[in-house]
């Protein structure tokens, strides 16, 4: 089951969200031949066109580390005092069968910006 979190972000601003992914023993996941991705979107029903990818970056394998960032002029482009729904998948093969899990969900805020 994936964990749920409540995060808002700065309209305009770039954004870095750093996980740490573990296993039932609290020991880190090794993401080694792990694909990360992740999308927000204003509601669950919203067109493949209308969702905004996160850049996902495993930052250490071994660790479980891994960053999602959104840019500055992707953050520009959502509209504030809105909330979104977000969430992060993990994808390996295994054999000839792609295993996908939802690790993240939740909602994102949108803070507006005065110099937007």
């Amino acid at each position: 089951m994936a964990k749920h979190e409540k995060l808002s972000i700065d309209q305009g601003s770039d954004v870095s969200i750093e996980l740490t992914l573990t296993n039932m023993d609290k020991t880190p996941k090794d993401l080694t031949d792990y694909t990360i991705t992740g999308k927000l979107a204003e509601n669950y029903e919203a067109d493949s066109a209308d969702k905004l990818s996160f850049i996902a970056v495993v930052t250490n394998q071994l660790g479980g580390l891994v960053t999602l960032s959104l840019t500055n002029a992707q953050t520009d482009s959502l509209k504030a005092k809105r909330r979104y729904v977000y969430d992060v998948e993990a994808s390996f093969l295994d054999s000839d069968t792609t295993i996908i899990e939802r690790i993240l969900e939740g909602n994102i805020y949108i803070n507006p910006s005065v110099t937007r």
